[in-house]
């Protein structure tokens, strides 16, 4: 596993959201820096009951500089809707601040490439001081990056979705698949219907 100094130097002790955002973008803690347009925060109110945590910006989270603005970002937001949750009453962000990719054909199409254990290690103080902030009721883990980042390497999406467990610095959250995998789903509709009734959980939760 790749070690990188880690993200505690560039995270300014008790800061408010906005001055998280401009603070991480000088962040040098692991080397996905190098290559991403800039660095993609959480979106959100400070209050917000709900925080869900994804795996990093995709290629359109990149270029915009804000997190679940692509195709997933929009399953995420109709699941939310039917599974009776507030999206205003929600805080989006990611385990991993930069976009990890590989480049493909004449074009050099960037293509997701899925982040080490130890971009999550560095990146790690960035998600634990926002949710320090909102400080939300329930945590909802979007996928195998964020349930390692916030609940450990034993944490099984598979076996876990849609249970309330603890979380190690308290608080409760509830895991789930992230919803890039609902829309590369062979059975869409299916896959959608379990991941609305996770979300459901959540909502019952509130």
């Amino acid at each position: 596993m790749a070690t990188y100094p880690g993200a505690e130097t560039w995270v300014p002790p008790r800061a408010d959201l906005r001055a998280l955002d401009h603070a991480i973008q000088d962040c040098r803690g692991c080397d996905l820096y190098r290559d991403a347009t800039q660095a993609v925060l959480g979106e959100g109110p400070g209050t917000a009951r709900v925080a869900l945590v994804g795996e990093q910006p995709g290629d359109q989270e990149d270029k915009a500089g804000r997190p679940f603005v692509g195709p997933a970002g929009r399953l995420l937001n109709r699941a939310l809707a039917d599974a009776g949750i507030d999206r205003d009453d929600t805080y989006v962000t990611n385990a991993v601040k930069h976009f990890r990719f590989t480049t493909r054909g004449e074009s050099k199409r960037r293509i997701h490439k899925k982040p080490d254990v130890g971009h999550i290690v560095a990146c790690r103080p960035w998600l634990t001081a926002e949710l320090a902030v909102v400080e939300p009721r329930v945590v909802v883990v979007l996928g195998a990056v964020a349930g390692r980042a916030l609940l450990g390497p034993s944490y099984r999406v598979t076996k876990q979705r849609g249970q309330a467990v603890e979380l190690p610095e308290g608080g409760i959250a509830v895991g789930t698949v992230h919803p890039s995998s609902v829309l590369r789903a062979d059975d869409r509709e299916a896959a959608y219907g379990e991941f609305v009734a996770d979300l459901s959980t959540v909502a019952k939760l509130l």
